[in-house]
């Protein structure tokens, strides 16, 4: 392998510069790709563990489950995955308040994505929440990212920010999505919603993905949209100040 493949390793996980043994892979790198594989597999398998999930947060949660009785029906059938299952709502419902914002932490396509991610990202994001009032955290089983704006129509929230796992890919079995809509509603569709996406150690740390969450919850409730209809310029703005400090001195 020539040093200018080895330096390009340094910048991604992505497969380059893997080399050749004949007209094939190195033994080493075929292993490691079936590897990646099963673990990605696995991830979309795994149940998630919300005992543990508990044990990680500082508050108590209501434990929520989707309309898919299974991790099989779950991956067979999406829609079911959208909605609570009726003793859900219920619990849902006895806690109805008058909240800015509800929190939703919900397993997706990676359990493993929310047990090693959630609780970290969720401690770094607090600062950004000392405004808001905030509904009963929820933790989620076999759902999808619409459950949230369900779960925050039944507790009486204004805003969601939907934390789930997403689905893995062959260097990222562990990625946390974070998904957030102002004014959610059963039925609301994906372009009323920003997403913020690969939130892990090894991606987009959690201290920079608070930071843009912040802003925009921040500018959502100013201007009473999210969505297509509003860009993250945090990091514009960051420039900007820049900019105008270097002008000024």
């Amino acid at each position: 392998m020539s040093d200018a493949w080895q330096q390009l390793q340094k910048f991604t996980a992505a497969r380059i510069g893997q080399g050749r043994a004949g007209v094939s892979l190195p033994t080493a790198k075929q292993l490691a790709f079936g590897l990646d594989h099963a673990r990605a597999r696995d991830a979309v398998h795994k149940a998630l563990d919300v005992a543990k999930i508990e044990g990680q947060l500082p508050e108590p949660v209501l434990a929520l489950t989707s309309q898919a009785p299974d991790r099989a029906s779950y991956l067979k059938r999406p829609d079911w995955g959208r909605r609570l299952d009726g003793p859900s709502r219920q619990i849902a419902e006895r806690h109805q308040g008058d909240y800015d914002l509800a929190l939703v932490i919900v397993d997706g396509l990676s359990a493993l994505a929310i047990e090693e991610n959630a609780a970290a990202f969720l401690a770094a994001l607090r600062p950004e929440l000392k405004d808001w009032s905030l509904a009963p955290l929820s933790v989620v089983t076999q759902g999808r990212v619409a459950i949230g704006d369900e779960v925050a129509s039944l507790l009486g929230a204004r805003m969601v920010l939907v934390l789930i796992g997403e689905r893995p890919g062959l260097s990222a079995p562990d990625s946390l999505g974070l998904y957030f809509t102002y004014g959610p509603e059963v039925g609301g569709t994906d372009e009323r919603r920003n997403c913020i996406s690969n939130v892990r150690p090894a991606g987009l740390s959690y201290q920079e993905a608070a930071k843009r969450q912040g802003y925009l919850m921040s500018e959502a409730w100013r201007r009473g949209i999210s969505g297509v209809d509003l860009k993250d310029e945090s990091a514009m703005d960051t420039a900007l100040t820049q900019q105008g400090n270097f002008l000024l001195g």
